[in-house]
């Protein structure tokens, strides 16, 4: 017991290592199911690497558990179990078959070795990711309290929007297909932004960035926590520029669909940007 105090409580470079170590540690088990299907690194291993920290990092700091803080690591949980739970359905689903098969196909050729350093980078993206929430149970000292209130309240407030729109644009696009299978979807959330899910994912994680902004408390964690939340919006850009090709090769002949792609904003409603066929992501 006392091995493992220790190892919890290790820090370094003012970053809570010991419990970043272990988060990482159930970070690699879940995203040890890449070695069966590649996808699984950025999928099912994803959406259950953060369901598990959001569990054992309240638990291993309890004692610094705090109204916010709980509220944020309930958010994560949500937000994972959700995830989880969708990209398990969706897999289990009869018109799903296809897409899986091409996407099995896509990672066939990458070897083991590729796939380890997949299998870790991902982890430690993961953690990185997760880190503003570790960062408000590990404070070195009390913020302000008012600059507190503030950053959680915002943070939250976008987290739970966050969530509430990529959970809704998720639905309404599986029910669109389910009854249009062969067409592309313009209904609900889909009329004012073409990737509502990605824009909910941007949003849920630009929210738990926020939350935490009042507990880093060097220019290390500032760096941590914001390379987490840059990796996630240059990965759901990515996302998009990649649904926009799929979708320009599905659909792209169809004059009603020109129509939509050229009045509907690619990823931030009310930001006149049709395309992000030309911008440059690095992760992708």
């Amino acid at each position: 017991m006392t091995g493992f105090s220790s190892l919890l409580n290790f820090s370094a470079f003012t970053l809570p290592l010991g419990a970043m170590a272990i988060l990482f540690g159930a970070a690699l088990v879940w995203t040890a199911l890449g070695f069966r299907r590649v996808v699984y690194f950025v999928s099912i291993g994803y959406a259950f690497s953060i369901v598990s920290m959001a569990v054992l990092a309240p638990l291993l700091f309890a004692a610094n558990l705090t109204a916010a803080s709980v509220a944020q690591n309930l958010l994560l949980l949500a937000w994972g179990v959700r995830l989880g739970w969708f990209l398990v359905r969706r897999e289990l689903h009869p018109s799903y078959r296809n897409e899986l098969a091409s996407v099995q196909e896509r990672g066939a050729g990458i070897t083991t070795g590729r796939k380890v350093v997949i299998w870790v980078g991902v982890a430690l993206l993961y953690v990185v990711m997760y880190s503003p929430a570790l960062f408000q149970l590990t404070p070195a000292h009390a913020p302000a309290p008012l600059a507190a209130l503030a950053t959680q309240t915002v943070g939250l407030a976008l987290m739970a929007g966050g969530l509430l729109v990529e959970a809704v644009a998720d639905a309404q696009k599986s029910a669109f297909k389910a009854a249009n299978p062969r067409a592309f979807c313009d209904v609900g959330l889909y009329r004012w932004v073409r990737c509502p899910n990605y824009l909910g994912e941007i949003t849920f994680w630009l929210g738990n960035w926020v939350v935490a902004m009042a507990f880093y408390t060097s220019v290390v964690q500032w760096i941590v926590a914001s390379v987490g939340f840059a990796c996630i919006l240059l990965i759901m850009m990515g996302s998009t520029k990649r649904l926009e090709d799929q979708q320009n090769r599905r659909y792209g002949v169809q004059p009603a669909y020109q129509r939509y792609v050229s009045t509907v904003p690619v990823l931030f409603p009310f930001v006149p940007v049709y395309t992000l066929k030309d911008v440059r992501v690095y992760i992708e």
